[in-house]
């Protein structure tokens, strides 16, 4: 769910985990989207992202933990019920690309090119391979 926060999915992740968290208490959900809040803000203005959302996931995988074992067996079936479907929710939006202002989000392949003795390029974090290619095409050999 950490990684919807900024997604076009983000508003219903957000609902969905607070009414989860909430239990039909509007004070509960209240404070809960609260504090998903928090989180989506510290999330956009910090530079180590990835470190911040270690440190969110874990936030929330104790919180959902502890709320789920709080709960009696018919109230956790209920519960194990919607955090499936929240589950389903988060993986929908899993393979959508985003960035940092001023960044470059690419959820497939990203050409940056320059022209005409430019230069183009970008910062990236990669998960998964990258190949790189020359962007010069090969020099003739000279004929002397």
């Amino acid at each position: 769910m950490v990684q919807a926060a900024g997604t076009d999915a983000w508003l219903s992740v957000r609902q969905a985990i607070a009414r989860l968290l909430g239990r039909n208490d509007a004070v509960q959900e209240t404070a809960e989207l609260t504090r998903l809040d928090q989180m989506q803000a510290a999330l956009t203005s910090v530079e180590e992202v990835a470190s911040q959302r270690e440190r969110w996931e874990a936030i929330w995988q104790t919180r959902l933990e502890m709320s789920l074992e709080a709960l009696d067996a018919q109230a956790r079936t209920i519960a194990a019920t919607q955090l499936a479907e929240l589950v389903a929710l988060v993986q929908s939006v899993g393979g959508q690309a985003s960035a940092l202002p001023g960044g470059v989000a690419a959820g497939r392949d990203l050409q940056i090119s320059a022209e005409g003795g430019s230069v183009a390029g970008a910062i990236v974090r990669v998960e998964g391979g990258v190949n790189l290619t020359s962007p010069f095409a090969p020099k003739e050999r000279l004929q002397g």
